[in-house]
Order: structure tokens, then C-alpha cells, then sequence
């Protein structure tokens, strides 16, 4: 057995040398990284920003954005540094803290899309009661569970992998991501799938088996009532489960792909479908959530054609000043 001790650095193994093409690259990364974080910041300052938007719907939308804000944090600065390099090399240290960042990201967007299907059930099912059932308190303690759990779980899980003893230190991906640290540890197979099965229980499947037990509730609500009842119910919920439908393939994609050989596997197909959950849900997120519900939609128009007509009004003043000095 090899001495792990040995093991400071992991070198990521998928990224493949594109030539003078990683310029084009790192752009287009780089602009969806800008994308990310002025969409999302742009949502959540709205509602803080809008009274009319303090409800738990939109708490939680900006609680989806803020999330969204930290995995892309965690995931693309270290992502672009490697595009550029030629080296790709990441500290055991760094290796770690990537994996708890990417990994808290995905637990939280779950628990989050559970708090937020909960709440759905509650205005649809008890419409009556919703303003007594979801007060103050009981947003705080959902808030809390969303972040806290997560973090316990991932920080008792990333404390058993770091004690693993490893045999190698190739990680066949572009970030650090716990299966495949587990998959380098000269512990047999059987005591790591034990461990990957408990986690991923946890983590996965409880939320996962709560938010369909709701909406299967809220159908049922709904299949008596108008058409009229049911396009409201449709109105407020469809951005949600559209953000839950998204999460479930990426992350699926993700978790089918980690099991797979990946050396049979396109390299470029490969690296495309390991991304997809740390990245297409905080692109698509904002715009589902600022397209489709009306009251976040109005305040973003209200926002650009404020900055367009505060633009103009600068112009106007600057070519008033030029006329001025002539």
C-alpha cells in the first residue's frame, strides 16, 4: 500500500489541451461567471429593495440566489486559473475546501427547493391558514434548517474522506468532487459505497421524496377545482418545479457520470455533463424566477428603464454641457 502522506497535490486529469482555443474559453467562462453573478445579484437586490417583496416565496427565491452566487464562486475562479494553466495541480487543502463549497451548494439548492415546495403546498392546499402557518418564525427555522443541515451533514461526510487513506492522487474530473477522492482510497470497495450510499441518502433522496410528496398534494388539491384556480396555482408554482426539474437532471447527470468509466467516455462530453449542475442551474434560475412571476418581472423592467432613462438624462446633460463650453 502507498503511503498517502506522500499525496499533497491531486491533478485533474479531464482538461484536455485545446490549443490557442482555452482563450476563447476562458471569455466565454468568464462571461457566464459575469452572467451569473449579475443576474442573481440583480434578484436578490429587488427583494430587498421592493417591500412588496417580502413574502416567504420571494425570501426564498433570494435564498436560491444567494446559493446560486456561492457555488458559482466556488466553482469558477479555480475553473478559469485552470484554463489558462498547463498545469493541474490543487493542494489538498484547496481540494477539500472545493469539495465542501460545490458539495454545500448542491445540498443547499435541495433543501432550499424543499423549503420552497412546502411553502407552495401551504398558500395552495391551506390558502386560508397561509399567513398563520408561514409567519416570521417558522421562515427563520426553515431558513436555518436549509443552511444548517446541509453544512453538519457535508462536514461530517468531507471529515470521513479526509481520513481515507489514498493509493493515487488523479481526479478524472475538472474540480474536486468527493466520489472520486473515495474511488483513489486503498479502503475496499465495499466499506466506500457504504459510505457513498449513506450520504447520498441523506443528502438526496429525503428531499427529493418530500418535495414530489407535495406537489402529488397540491395536484390532488387542484383537480376539483376551476380553471381559472388552477392557472393561478399553475402561475406561481410552474418557475418552481421548472428550477426542480433542472436541478434533478444535472445533478442525475452528475452522479450517472461519476459511475462511469470515464476513459470510454468523450472527453468533451464527459467535462460538458460534469458541469451542468454547478453551472446551467444559476444561469437558468434568475430567468425562470424574473420571467415568469409577474411581480419580479414588473420591478426588473421598472429597474432597467430606470438606469435607460437615468442614462439618457446623462446624456442629454452632457450634450447641454458641450453646447454650454462652445
Amino acid at each position: 500500500m502507498e503511503n498517502s502522506s506522500l499525496y499533497f497535490y491531486f491533478n485533474f486529469t479531464m482538461f484536455m489541451n485545446i490549443g490557442h482555443y482555452r482563450y476563447l474559453a476562458f471569455v466565454f467562462c468568464l462571461l457566464l461567471y459575469s452572467f451569473i453573478v449579475s443576474a442573481n445579484l440583480t434578484m436578490i437586490l429587488i427583494i430587498i429593495r421592493e417591500s412588496t417583496l417580502h413574502e416567504p416565496m420571494y425570501i426564498f427565491i433570494a435564498f436560491l440566489s444567494f446559493n446560486s452566487l456561492y457555488g458559482a464562486t466556488g466553482f469558477f475562479p479555480r475553473f478559469l486559473m485552470d484554463i489558462l494553466s498547463d498545469s493541474h495541480l490543487i493542494s489538498r487543502p484547496a481540494c477539500f475546501t472545493q469539495i465542501y463549497i460545490i458539495y454545500t451548494y448542491a445540498s443547499y439548492e435541495l433543501t432550499i427547493l424543499s423549503i420552497m415546495a412546502y411553502d407552495r403546498y401551504v398558500a395552495v392546499c391551506h390558502p386560508l391558514h397561509y399567513h398563520r402557518k408561514m409567519n416570521s418564525k417558522l421562515v427563520y427555522l426553515l431558513a436555518l434548517f436549509a443552511w444548517v443541515a446541509p453544512a453538519c451533514n457535508l462536514t461530517v461526510t468531507i471529515n470521513m474522506i479526509v481520513r481515507l487513506p489514498l493509493c493515487g492522487n488523479n481526479i478524472h474530473k475538472v474540480y474536486c468532487a468527493s466520489w472520486n477522492v473515495v474511488k483513489l482510497s486503498c479502503i475496499t470497495d465495499a466499506v466506500n459505497n457504504i459510505v457513498a450510499m449513506l450520504g447520498a441518502i441523506t443528502i438526496a433522496f429525503l428531499p427529493f421524496g418530500f418535495i414530489l410528496y407535495t406537489y402529488l398534494r397540491i395536484v390532488v388539491a387542484c383537480w376539483k377545482k376551476s380553471s381559472e384556480v388552477r392557472g393561478k396555482v399553475l402561475q406561481s408554482c410552474l418557475p418552481h418545479v421548472i428550477s426542480f426539474a433542472i436541478y434533478s437532471v444535472t445533478s442525475f447527470s452528475d452522479t450517472a457520470l461519476s459511475r462511469q468509466n470515464l476513459e470510454k467516455i468523450n472527453p468533451f462530453v464527459a467535462i460538458i455533463l460534469s458541469l451542468e449542475f454547478v453551472v446551467i442551474p444559476p444561469v437558468l434560475n434568475p430567468l425562470v424566477y424574473g420571467l415568469k412571476l409577474p411581480e419580479i418581472r414588473k420591478h426588473i423592467v421598472k429597474l432597467y428603464c430606470f438606469k435607460a432613462q437615468t442614462t439618457k438624462n446623462s446624456c442629454r446633460t452632457l450634450q447641454a454641457c458641450g453646447k454650454t463650453s462652445h
